[in-house]
């Protein structure tokens, strides 16, 4: 590197230090030494494969697979199989490709600018629209996480046989924001060990449940081969599609990308991490694939064409399936509860992650770990006791507040997706890593095939629910609003703001 380009590069580490991090230095997982016999010099060579290596990087693909496991996928799971059977496994297998895809662009754009999506996205837009996108990833936030902290209590309340209701459940399951800052005060790795012993909780209810009602072979590899669409089946598959890019998700992975101390002056140190991120982001997506299947395929078998096949929900699956296949030794009620507990306490721990990074990183909070883990879970909480009290005692109602739960984060995809796609495709901020012509072409088009699905998800909604001309114009204004904000999202990305021309990345430099 020529001595002024050093000098440069010196200048913007030490810069770099005295913002925010996503991590403290002390608390990342270090790199560099790992499986190395002798400190490599050069700049552009990647590392060969290693893997001690591997086994170092993997964590964060992990806890980011949780988001394609919470009660809300689930929800939609097992409505899919009882009312479409095995036809839309395939369509399971390819949302949960295009969430890979979206989640290793997030990624990458951690890992090549040292920076999360939130702290660009502060960087890059004027004050009122980073605020607005704040708002609207804190509103798909909360969204989510009422739908896991219900899920988590409707375990809870089965588990104790009723006895605990589904209010004190989110009470109960609110106390996992001191576990989580009780196990984060004791390093990055042992949050991840805990997330992974809850997905093989999930792992193993959920595939002791398909080995107990036993699915058949045959129409499972139909289903996986075969596309198949219908007129009576398009809501699911909407469903499925529309669960699969969660934004608070998106805004997560970049920052926990972060969580590995790696050089990101050496070109080849970047890639290298990148390549072990995908491989253990893409072995992640297919463990959670393989979950969400054995929950499709368990209640296609036990509900497909049945009279009941509609009306299931995840406060009455378990004692449905109970009904179908009896006691045993371990009753099939509790095993499906032990799964969703798993699914419900992981994935509103993720949401208490993620809301602290998105807090910190729009807002330039600069609070301590436990203060900014208490606003956010605070956020949350309280919407879903109000949530608990006002639908504990009807099913029916607690179905449809979780499907315009989903409309709530569905509408709000574009406000992660589109500064992503923007932000990973300029070399100013990427460098080298941007995107290429074609992978660009190919995330856009799955962006827009996603955002189009949500489209008709809400249009769907709405067009049941808006009447009047009051409230219709009200539904119209909101929505030309909304969509001129995507439009001015978009443009935005074509033209190349000053903040990022004076403030090169490091990838950028090296180059």
């Amino acid at each position: 590197m020529p001595p002024q380009e050093d000098e440069q590069h010196q200048q913007l580490l030490a810069n770099r230090l005295l913002e925010e991090s996503a991590y403290e230095y002390s608390d990342k997982v270090h790199i560099i030494g790992v499986d190395e016999e002798t400190n490599d010099d050069d700049f552009i060579k990647t590392p060969p494969f290693s893997w001690k290596k591997l086994w170092a990087f993997t964590g964060p693909g992990f806890l980011m697979s949780i988001a394609f496991l919470d009660p809300g996928n689930l929800e939609g799971d097992l409505q899919a199989g009882a009312i479409a059977g095995y036809s839309l496994v395939w369509l399971l297998f390819w949302a949960t490709a295009m969430g890979l895809l979206v989640q290793l662009l997030a990624a990458r754009l951690g890992v090549a600018t040292s920076r999360h999506l939130a702290e660009l996205c502060r960087d890059e837009y004027p004050k009122w629209a980073r605020l607005l996108l704040w708002v609207m990833t804190e509103l798909a936030l909360i969204g989510a996480d009422i739908q896991e902290v219900i899920g988590s209590a409707i375990a809870i309340k089965i588990l104790s046989r009723g006895f605990l209701p589904l209010w004190s459940g989110v009470v109960i399951t609110a106390l996992d924001c001191f576990i989580f800052l009780f196990l984060e005060n004791y390093g990055v790795r042992k949050l991840e060990a805990l997330f992974a012993v809850l997905i093989a909780v999930m792992a193993v209810s959920f595939a002791w449940m398909f080995g107990e009602t036993k699915p058949n072979g045959v129409e499972l590899l139909v289903g996986m081969v075969v596309p198949k669409l219908s007129s009576n089946t398009i809501k699911q598959a909407v469903g499925i599609v529309g669960c699969v890019i969660m934004p608070h998700n998106v805004f997560l992975h970049s920052a926990l990308v972060q969580s590995r101390d790696i050089d990101n002056r050496k070109i080849g140190r970047v890639r290298e991490a990148l390549r072990y991120y995908s491989i253990e982001s893409t072995v992640a997506l297919a463990i959670s694939f393989i979950i969400n299947l054995f929950v499709t395929t368990v209640f296609a078998k036990s509900f497909y064409g049945s009279s009941i096949a509609n009306s299931i929900g995840l406060e009455n699956a378990g004692q449905y399936l109970q009904e179908k296949y009896g006691g045993g030794a371990f009753p099939i009620l509790y095993i499906w509860a032990i799964g969703l507990l798993a699914a419900g306490q992981s994935s509103t721990i993720t949401g208490t992650y993620a809301g602290q990074f998105i807090m910190g990183g729009f807002l330039h909070m600069r609070l301590k770990k436990w203060q900014r883990a208490l606003i956010t879970r605070s956020c949350a909480i309280f919407p879903t006791l109000i949530v608990a009290l006002a639908f504990d005692t009807s099913e029916k109602s607690l179905d449809v507040l979780n499907e315009w739960l989903n409309v709530l984060q569905s509408v709000q995809i574009p406000f992660a997706v589109i500064p992503l796609l923007c932000l990973v495709s300029r070399e100013e901020i990427m460098g080298v890593f941007k995107i290429g012509a074609t992978l660009k072409v190919i995330s856009w088009l799955v962006a827009a095939l996603v955002m189009l699905i949500n489209g008709y998800l809400l249009m769907d909604s709405l067009s049941f629910a808006v009447s009047g001309v009051l409230l219709t114009s009200v539904v119209v204004a909101f929505t030309c609003g909304y969509v001129a904000f995507i439009v001015y999202l978009i443009s935005r990305g074509i033209t190349t703001p000053n903040w990022f021309v004076k403030n090169k990345s490091i990838a950028s430099i090296d180059k």
